[in-house]
């Protein structure tokens, strides 16, 4: 079921990322959407939360009041098919574009599995890095939730959004191919233990892979997106040995 809220309280970016953060930790909430026009929530979930339980629970974000928007019900059913398409469409898009840039590229002359891949990670990196820093802040608060770095040392967050970049950048250019695929490989490494607890642990948290800009549920989506970059860094490597 869905309902929609009226939030009160938030006015900003951070705010936004604060609150559906904080209502997607709570186990029956499956996605959450959350902006500063009217209705501010819009929540789904398994069954229905009392609105004292959704005030608690909001009440670890911040100083915010929900209530109650138009009886709090939406119509219209959406099958479940529609509705993982439309959650993840930004990835998706974005995922075909990098791919088919790359492809163009490379189909320009002599194909290069080896060069394909260097050009991908690097559109990889600097797209998701772009992401991540257009609200870097509310990137490293919702990495902080999962991240298992982040979750000891917020700024990690910080750190991490610019190594994506740099590494980008190295792609791009192919320096050092060997530092910059074994970076590559442990950065990535360790990033996709965090998802892996969370996914396992089916928590219902938001995925900071495209930093706040975003609403994407944490899922095997992730994972698939980290383990590629460890697969592919892991392939280059082993032309070192």
């Amino acid at each position: 079921m869905t309902h929609t809220y009226n939030i009160t309280g938030m006015t900003c970016n951070n705010c936004i990322t604060k609150a559906k953060s904080q209502l997607l930790k709570m186990g029956e909430v499956t996605a959450a959407e959350v902006q500063l026009t009217s209705p501010q929530a819009t929540i789904t979930m398994r069954k229905h939360i009392p609105l004292a339980e959704l005030q608690s629970e909001l009440n670890h974000a911040g100083n915010y009041i929900i209530t109650d928007s138009n009886g709090g019900m939406n119509n219209g059913d959406i099958t479940n098919e529609t509705s993982w398409i439309n959650t993840y469409k930004p990835i998706l898009i974005i995922g075909a574009y990098i791919t088919g840039v790359t492809l163009f590229i490379e189909l320009r002359g002599v194909f290069s599995w080896e060069s394909w891949m260097r050009n991908f990670m690097s559109g990889f990196f600097l797209v998701f890095s772009f992401f991540k820093l257009l609200d870097i802040k509310g990137f490293a608060q919702n990495y902080s939730s999962y991240d298992i770095i982040a979750k000891n040392w917020q700024g990690w967050g910080y750190v991490y959004a610019f190594i994506e970049l740099v590494l980008g950048v190295a792609f791009l250019v192919n320096f050092n191919p060997f530092i910059t695929n074994a970076v590559t490989f442990v950065i990535m490494s360790i990033s996709i233990i965090g998802v892996l607890q969370s996914v396992i642990n089916k928590r219902k948290i938001q995925c900071a892979c495209l930093g706040s800009v975003f609403n994407l549920p944490m899922s095997t989506i992730t994972i698939i997106e980290d383990a590629l970059m460890i697969i592919m860094s892991g392939w280059m490597l082993l032309q070192f040995i």
